[in-house]
């Protein structure tokens, strides 16, 4: 059913700051970590104190150059660094040191899935780094408004994409892969319940058709990925309502409050002009060379959607097998190496995905603290390809001890605990002629048509062997001796 909604779309841009995992800040060497005391992070320099000195902290521009290839970015061979000018009470210079003209970072793409499941190109405009303020706390003391400055300092790089995006789903897929990509980067751990990663969305709503921009709105203070999502999705109703009212919607910054999932005014939008860029004199022009980015590029880890194309293509992985094995890259670093030591790339993913991860979320442990070993799981894989255990066997009773005693060897537990399955075919045929001339009347019936009994005499012979018959070869011998 149609709605008065359905005359507009969205125009989403999205500006993602994520903070980088360097062991010291942006310009000085105070400890980047999150956690400590308030105020206990900090030194002359991020405190802004008259007289100090900025110094460039080099592993910022590695990681910078790293998102950006990994992005196919266009990566400036020179840029310079800015001054960006306002004052408020977490920011002690006055001023953040950023970049305006010349990010270190142009162009590139992320691809995402849009509402229906379809292949979407969402481009970037840029990414320059900064480095990031102190953190304002409202809610400790009833009466004042406290300052944190640990965070001040911190080193930044923010995404800023182009408006391809067009609801909040498509935020939320972007966001998702965005938060994936710098975590297998290594590059930030996108935490954005810490603040580690935050996003700012960029909201405008013009009727379909339309080459218009709309009035564009900013919306702040989101901390999941979820949220940006409900934001976004509150925005766009409020402001196709206004609009249908005969509203006026101005620029402006608007909060966005989770518990009532509902945005409120903040204060008019802030243009370039009121920040007063100017160069920041304290810091010299930056030079990327071709050979330094070869050296970034050539010790990238392996991405995510490559990953994803492998297994796919490579391993004959489904597209949902392949994106729930690359969800995290340390799970994915597990299922690369087991894949050295296997080729049945099904089982073994049909492993990780199912036992393994129950495993895991049962115990609540990740990956990192998984106590078996690839080669180990590999041969538990292989013993049952070799028919030597069942698969209900080796997840029930081989794993649960290999996960305890992980320096064992599958198929020694599998001996000790007489879970090794009869595969000789003259044993097996004995046990098939019992089970056979035990329901003689059954065998008729399943030879007049009625082939479902097959299920009875396997249950049969796998009782008679105390459940250690090879199902393939015992499923083969009956299919004979039934069919003849």
């Amino acid at each position: 059913m149609s709605s008065v909604y359905d005359k507009y779309e969205a125009v989403i841009g999205l500006e993602v700051h994520t903070q980088m995992l360097t062991k010291s800040k942006a310009y000085s060497s105070d400890i980047n970590e999150y956690g400590g005391l308030p105020n206990t992070h900090v030194s002359a320099v991020s405190l802004g104190h008259p007289g100090t000195l900025p110094v460039m902290n080099e592993k910022t521009i590695e990681f910078a150059v790293r998102l950006g290839i990994a992005l196919e970015c266009d990566i400036a061979p020179t840029m310079y660094f800015a001054r960006k000018n306002y004052f408020y009470p977490d920011l002690p210079k006055g001023y953040q040191i950023t970049q305006d003209k010349t990010p270190v970072c142009t162009k590139g793409h992320i691809d995402i899935k849009d509402d229906d499941g379809k292949p979407k190109r969402i481009n970037l405009t840029r990414i320059h780094m900064e480095e990031d303020a102190g953190k304002s706390l409202h809610d400790v003391d009833p009466f004042h408004t406290l300052v944190d400055l640990n965070r001040a300092g911190v080193p930044l790089l923010e995404i800023v994409s182009e408006p391809d995006i067009r609801t909040g789903k498509e935020a939320y897929n972007y966001l998702t892969e965005i938060r994936k990509l710098v975590r297998y980067l290594g590059i930030c751990d996108g935490n954005m319940e810490e603040g580690s990663m935050r996003c700012d969305a960029n909201i405008s709503v013009r009727l379909k058709g339309s080459t218009t921009f709309g009035t564009k709105i900013e919306v702040k203070n989101m901390n999941s990925i979820r949220n940006v999502q409900r934001a976004i999705e509150y925005e766009i109703k409020r402001q196709v309502d206004a609009i249908e009212n005969g509203e006026k919607l101005y620029m402006e910054t608007r909060n966005f409050d989770a518990v009532s999932g509902t945005t409120s005014g903040m204060r008019s939008k802030e243009g370039s002009s009121d920040y007063r860029y100017f160069p920041e004199p304290d810091l010299q022009p930056l030079l990327v060379t071709e050979e330094y980015k070869a050296t970034v590029k050539k010790n990238l880890p392996p991405l995510p959607q490559q990953l994803v194309n492998k297994y796919m293509k490579d391993f004959g992985l489904s597209e949902y097998d392949a994106l729930q094995i690359t969800d995290t890259k340390e799970f994915a670093l597990y299922f690369e190496e087991l894949t050295t030591h296997t080729t049945n790339y099904k089982a073994a993913a049909n492993w990780m995905m199912s036992v393994v991860r129950m495993y895991l979320n049962e115990n609540a442990m990740d990956i990192t603290q998984f106590a078996i070993k690839p080669s180990a799981l590999a041969k538990l894989i292989a013993i049952i390809d070799d028919g030597k255990v069942s698969h209900t066997a080796a997840s029930q009773h081989i794993f649960p001890e290999l996960a305890n005693n992980p320096g064992t060897n599958p198929l020694d537990i599998a001996v000790a605990k007489n879970l090794v399955q009869e595969s000789n075919e003259d044993a097996l045929l004995e046990l098939v002629k019992q089970a056979l001339a035990k329901y003689p009347e059954k065998v008729v019936e399943y030879r007049a048509g009625k082939t479902g009994l097959a299920g009875l005499f396997m249950g049969e012979v796998m009782k008679l062997s105390g459940g250690k018959a090879d199902p393939k070869a015992t499923s083969k011998l009956l299919n004979e001796l039934l069919n003849k």
